[in-house]
């Protein structure tokens, strides 16, 4: 039963738009987010505030269109981010594109679809 009332509250998260759904795509977050498996997104969480170190994100790359989620390992006090893969062999992260700007954060990963 409780199991069927997250889902309900997820759905209507996501219904009324305060969350997002993604997908997953790569081997970057393994073992923790499969390729394949749907997320959801808060956008809104970071309107306010800064993202903490441990959070995992939705980020956009800049001048691309590609769409990352991304460990936060480090946040500077401009709210630049420091962004990796927890599968750091298979991951093309902050070690490569350097730091995030906030903007570019979309928001924060708060749970897989069912």
């Amino acid at each position: 039963m409780l199991e069927c009332l997250e889902t309900s509250k997820k759905l209507l998260l996501l219904i009324f738009g305060f969350r997002k759904r993604f997908r997953v795509i790569g081997f970057s977050m393994i073992p923790l987010l499969q390729s394949g498996e749907e997320i959801l997104v808060d956008t809104q969480a970071y309107k306010k505030i800064y993202p903490q170190e441990g959070d995992i994100v939705i980020a956009q790359l800049p001048f691309q269109e590609e769409k990352i989620v991304k460990r936060v390992a480090a946040v500077l006090e401009d709210g630049s981010c420091f962004l990796v893969g927890d599968n750091y062999s298979e991951s093309t992260d902050s070690r490569h594109y350097g730091f995030l700007r906030i903007q570019n954060i979309i928001g924060k990963v708060t749970g897989k679809f069912p």
